[in-house]
Order: C-alpha cells, then structure tokens, then sequence
C-alpha cells in the first residue's frame, strides 16, 4: 500500500507530528519525549526567531488514514552561505519499521529542497546546534537525555540502504563526578588564576543573570562554537528567546563562570539536574501532571546524574587550565546536592581539546551518533 506525503498545516496535524513518537516508541525504556510545547513553538514560524534566516516544512507519512512517519525539511541559508553549501536538512525524522515509510520521508524533502535550489541533503539536524540533532549508532540500551533523540537500529540501516553516509559523528560521555578535589588540581588552580588573572563566579540570583550574564554567555557559544560541524551562529532574538524560555529553571550553583581582569568572560558552563525520567512519566506534557514530574526533579528530589549541556571556553584561553576550574569549583556542589554521574551533550570525535576535558575524571564513551550527508 502506498505511503502519502502531506505537509503539517492544520493544529490536528501538529498534533499528530507530535504525538506520533509517543505511540511509536510505546514501551521503550530508552526514549525521552520532548515536551509537545516546546516543539510546537519550535515549528511555528511566530515563535521560533531562526525563521528569520530558516525556512522549514514539517511532513506526516499515512498509509491507509494513519500516521506511520514524521519529518521536518530544513533549510538554514545563514548555514549555507556561511560554509559556502547548498543543503537541504531532514529534521525531527522518525518512522514505523518500513523502508518504503523511511524512502518517502526522505524523497519528500529531497523534492523540497531541490525545489529550491539545494543539492545535497544532511541530517538529522534541526535549525542551530540547540535543537536535537544526529542519529544515535550505539548506546541503544542507555535512556537518552532531555536535550538528544533516541531512535531505533534500524533508522540506520534504512538511512545507509537510501544512500546516505557519515557526516559527522558525535559522543556522548558518561562521567563519574569526582568527590574531592586532588591536592595537585587545588596548587594548579592557584597557579592558573595568579598566571592568567582568572576568577570564577556563580550568579547570585536568577534575575541577575538573565540581566547581566546569560547573553555573555551566548555571545561566549557563538565565539567558541563558529568553527564546528554545520553551526549556526545565534541571533540577538534568538538569545533572548533562550534566555527568556531557559534560564528561569537552571540551578544556578551547576553553572560556573570564568572571567579575566578585564571583566570578560572567558568560560562557562550550563548543567541541570536530569530530567530524562521525569520527562518519561509526563509523557512530554506538561498537563495536567506532567509539571509536578518536572518541578519534583528541579527543585525537590532530583535524580543522582547531571546534563552536562554545555561547555564553552573562549579560544585563547584553551590551552591554560580553565576547564580545570571549571570541574574544581563544582566538587563542592557535587557532594553537598548527591550527584554522582554526569552525561555530556554530543561531542564531535574530532574536538579533541573538548574531549581532553574529561581526561581528568572517570568517563567512558557511552553513545555515539551520526550526521548523515548525500548529493541529491
């Protein structure tokens, strides 16, 4: 029976793109929802400012009146002209286990972006690196995070047969927190912040830092992150929508700030505690009780592991010990609130001074995911 394309136009079919993962991955201990909110307001071209340079599609796959497959198609002309490229991305792909279903999603948003005048497609990638991105290629027995995709093995079999090869791959770490701080790393640190003038800092409060910091902070990830795989650089509305939407829910003492004598931020990093299972038991809503999961895990009986969502150091201060700042001004925390585990955001394999980063603590490469690229 013949799989039919339609593009996402009323509010029953944004329903249905996204409810339909909820259903396919009914059963599966491994799949972290996103909250349906957050996705709606993500595709609405009001609401999400990378509309400004992006222009999207999201797609349904229905055989016979049902739902079997989603998929959103992508073009992001800052990207593009940046890197000197003209790709098409497939964005928030998933499908029931049939390659026919896989084919049609990807022929539809090869057709879109030929239409347009693209000549290669890449994917899973969204519009900026916030946005889950690549497809994960090991680590299925492990519950993914608040901020990646879990996807069954055989999305990658059907994304190799459809002609599809690696892009980029990303890992993931799992770190085991440190519960002192080794005599030698405290002598370091004194060194590094006599040598470099450096201080670390913690915001006193939230409102404080949405006023004073938070943009530091993104202006901080557009510098450090311009040179990796397909980046994006953020706008101001884009900042502010992150800052508006975010920073109200971070634990301020899991986000440590470096700064030089010249007041300038030079690292930082963003944690929260996980929220991976209490996104699992709210099912991705946040009514009418799926908030209480959230909240409960925030602020009052939060899991033992971290989301180490970002790190970011300024590069001409890589290579003089900041991220031994960072690690050793959070062991206190670490201790005092029980975390015991941290797992990072992706990686790319071939960041190595990110990847040197946890060399320093226990860690192993727990999942791994992949971009994937063709000519169209």
């Amino acid at each position: 029976m013949s799989v039919n394309i339609i593009p996402v136009e009323t509010k029953r079919q944004m329903r249905q793109f996204v409810n339909f993962t909820l259903d396919l991955y009914k059963g599966c201990p491994y799949y972290v929802p996103e909250l349906a909110f957050d996705v709606k307001a993500t595709l609405d071209p009001k609401k999400n400012p990378a509309y400004e340079f992006c222009q999207a599609q999201p797609m349904l796959a229905v055989r016979d009146g049902k739902v079997v497959g989603r998929v959103v198609a992508l073009i992001n002309d800052r990207m593009n002209e940046k890197w000197q490229q003209k790709i098409v991305r497939f964005s928030w792909i998933d499908f029931i286990e049939d390659y026919q279903v896989c084919k049609a999603l990807l022929d539809a948003v090869v057709a879109w972006g030929r239409e347009r005048g693209m000549n290669c497609l890449q994917g899973p990638m969204g519009f900026t690196d916030f946005d889950r991105e690549g497809a994960l290629t090991f680590g299925y027995d492990r519950i993914a995070t608040m901020a990646t995709t879990y996807n069954y093995p055989y999305y990658i079999e059907y994304y190799e047969r459809y002609g599809l090869g690696k892009g980029a791959d990303w890992l993931e770490m799992l770190v085991t927190l440190p519960t002192e701080l080794p005599e030698k790393y405290a002598r370091m640190n004194d060194i590094i912040k006599e040598r470099y003038g450096l201080r670390v800092e913690f915001s006193p409060s939230v409102s404080e830092l949405k006023k004073n910091r938070a943009k530091n902070i993104f202006d901080l990830l557009n510098t450090c992150y311009a040179d990796l795989y397909g980046f994006s650089q953020l706008s101001d509305r884009q900042i502010d929508k992150y800052v508006n939407d975010y920073i109200s829910f971070v634990d301020l003492s899991l986000i440590p700030l470096i700064y030089n004598e010249q007041n300038e931020m030079v690292g930082c990093a963003l944690m929260i505690p996980s929220l991976a299972k209490a996104l699992v038991k709210s099912r991705g809503k946040l009514f009418p009780f799926g908030w209480w999961h959230l909240v409960k895990s925030l602020y009052l009986k939060h899991d033992d592991t971290i989301e180490f969502l970002l790190i970011a150091i300024r590069p001409d201060y890589q290579a003089k010990g900041v991220n031994s700042l960072i690690v050793s001004s959070l062991v206190e925390v670490f201790n005092r609130k029980g975390y015991k585990y941290a797992e990072t955001n992706c990686e790319l394999e071939d960041n190595h001074k990110m990847l040197n980063f946890w060399n320093s603590v226990t860690h192993e490469v727990h999942k791994r995911r992949r971009a994937f690229i063709m000519d169209i």
